[in-house]
């Protein structure tokens, strides 16, 4: 068993969250039950997934784990080009969530590559 709090992926990951709860609080109150509701849950997806694979006695599932976190900071990503082709977010505010978001998703597939050396 790992422990997921000394993972730096999921310290910059519950950073990020807490960003994009900063980000989505200036959408559209319209948007609560949509954009506002999927695009926090794949948020807290990706911290949530980390820890829980952490968990896992195999390393194999803790790779899985890891993957479906990745597959979760896509989402997100997806969700805020949605956001800035709807207009609802600034161009600086979705550029600065991309950056950090890209960096995470580079750091998870290393940590991924990594870990399945470990096998």
């Amino acid at each position: 068993m790992r422990n997921f709090r000394d993972l730096d992926v999921w310290k910059d990951s519950i950073a990020l969250v807490k960003e994009i709860y900063i980000l989505i609080d200036k959408l559209p109150s319209s948007e609560k039950f949509g954009l506002k509701s999927q695009i926090s849950r794949c948020a807290v997806s990706i911290p949530a997934n980390i820890a829980e694979g952490s968990a896992k006695d195999s390393q194999k599932d803790f790779i899985r784990y890891l993957q479906i976190s990745l597959g979760s900071a896509f989402e997100l990503e997806t969700h805020i080009i949605i956001c800035k082709e709807l207009s609802f977010i600034l161009p600086k505010d979705e550029k600065e969530i991309m950056e950090k978001l890209n960096i995470l998703q580079k750091r998870i597939n290393a940590l991924i590559k990594y870990s399945k050396s470990q096998i």
